[in-house]
């Protein structure tokens, strides 16, 4: 490991916070569509992310922030609690019990096991499908996509300033972010945000899409207590029910993969390998990992994951917990200034959650698509998670139809008996639902 100093890593701490500040932003904003109070998730997106930062920090000591997942907000929301009608303190029992079970992969090592289960181009098309749904949401919210009883969606009409205004948001994000601008992301929702002030006060009416409001930006002060409202919310007993197995698994499954493509992609980037060849102190780091999933339960929101954009720390020479720390810290401020961070309207964080997309989308290269047998599962959970509005959905027909496609094509020796066994699950899902 490359040698660095006390400042280095401060320095790195702070690169890498302000590329995953927006979580608390974006965090609260999709979970509150769950009918979660905004200040609560807040409080509980700042809580997490400093918790479990500083445990990757002091026990994993790699460079790498934990904070609430982009992803799992998506199916905790629109998968879990609208999709199954499920009150979220149960869907909180659910991210709670995948927290259980992934701390119990993680410390009998079972998930090496459960990894070699789950054909690669599954993996790399999921990331993938989970990166298109998320953008999807982005243009719903910013309502730049909209429904229509002829094509079933369309895009809306460029008379709208909500829309104009979105758009330059969206664009101006993406030029800070192409030319690594640090903080591109949160200084693209702030811009948005000021340039959303004169809906319905000079032009337009934003009450659309501000629950009757006619402004779509609304001060509601700077400051205020934290809200624990959320805390110990969860339904433990309610949420362990066999009908809910299957989002308990999506929940383990996504968590568990999107830790380890994170953990390999930044061990690769800062050579983080130990004498074994393997990304430095995993079994810590996935511990981490497990604990911020089933915190996010008992705090009041959805699971906690490492994140790749910790990548930016580590280029600025990040390589120890300290990196990790520094930005755990810097989490904590925020969690009084809810009033203020509650301004922010839905097409302000919109671009944050595309680009978001964008960045999941790097690992459908992996797929080969000229071999059929893995191109079509793999199309089919890409696709399938955003046409069918579900996570869920997407991951259980990526399998069953790999199953199938390989057994029919003389390949059964490609299905391992622990797929067999998820197939199993997936078919019983679809019975249930």
């Amino acid at each position: 490991m490359s040698p660095t100093t006390k400042k280095t890593e401060i320095l790195a701490g702070i690169s890498s916070f302000l590329a995953t500040m927006y979580i608390i932003i974006v965090n609260p904003s999709i979970l509150s569509q769950a009918g979660m109070p905004f200040d609560a998730v807040l409080t509980a997106t700042v809580l997490l992310s400093f918790f479990c930062s500083l445990m990757m920090g002091l026990y994993a000591k790699n460079p790498i922030v934990v904070a609430p997942g982009m992803g799992m907000n998506a199916f905790f929301t629109f998968t879990a609690v609208k999709g199954m009608g499920i009150s979220y303190q149960v869907a909180l029992g659910a991210v709670f019990w995948a927290g259980v079970f992934f701390l119990f992969l993680s410390i009998f090592n079972l998930r090496t096991y459960i990894v070699k289960a789950i054909p690669k181009p599954l993996r790399f098309a999921i990331s993938a499908g989970i990166g298109l749904f998320i953008s999807l949401i982005g243009f719903e919210n910013a309502h730049f996509i909209v429904s229509n009883p002829v094509t079933l969606v369309s895009i809306a009409s460029f008379h709208n300033p909500i829309v104009i205004t979105f758009l330059i948001g969206l664009l101006l994000t993406a030029v800070l972010v192409v030319r690594e601008v640090k903080g591109a992301i949160i200084i693209g929702i702030v811009i948005t945000t000021l340039l959303a002030i004169p809906i319905g006060r000079i032009w337009g009416d934003a009450s659309a899409i501000n629950f009757g409001q006619k402004t779509l930006v609304n001060w509601n002060g700077l400051i205020a207590s934290p809200d624990f409202s959320l805390l110990f919310q969860l339904d433990i007993i309610g949420s362990f029910k066999f009908a809910l197995f299957p989002i308990i698994f999506a929940f383990v499954f996504t968590d568990m993969f999107d830790s380890l493509s994170t953990f390999v992609g930044l061990a690769e980037a800062a050579y983080l390998y130990d004498e074994n060849g393997e990304p430095r102190n995993i079994k810590q780091s996935l511990l981490t990992d497990a604990v911020a999933t089933l915190l996010g339960g008992i705090l009041g929101t959805s699971p906690g994951t490492a994140y790749i954009e910790s990548a930016v720390g580590i280029e600025q020479g990040g390589r120890r917990g300290l990196t990790a720390i520094t930005a755990g810290i810097l989490f904590l401020p925020f969690m009084f200034l809810s009033p203020l961070l509650s301004v922010i309207p839905s097409i302000a964080t919109a671009p944050a959650l595309i680009l978001v997309g964008v960045f999941m989308m790097k690992p459908i290269t992996k797929i080969s698509w000229s071999k059929m047998d893995d191109a079509i599962p793999a199309f089919l959970a890409l696709v399938l998670i955003p046409f069918s509005y579900s996570i869920t959905q997407g991951i259980i027909w990526g399998f069953l139809s790999w199953t199938i496609i390989k057994v029919f094509t003389g390949k059964h020796k490609e299905v391992s008996m622990a797929l067999w066994v998820i197939d199993a699950f997936a078919v019983l899902s679809l019975i249930i639902s």
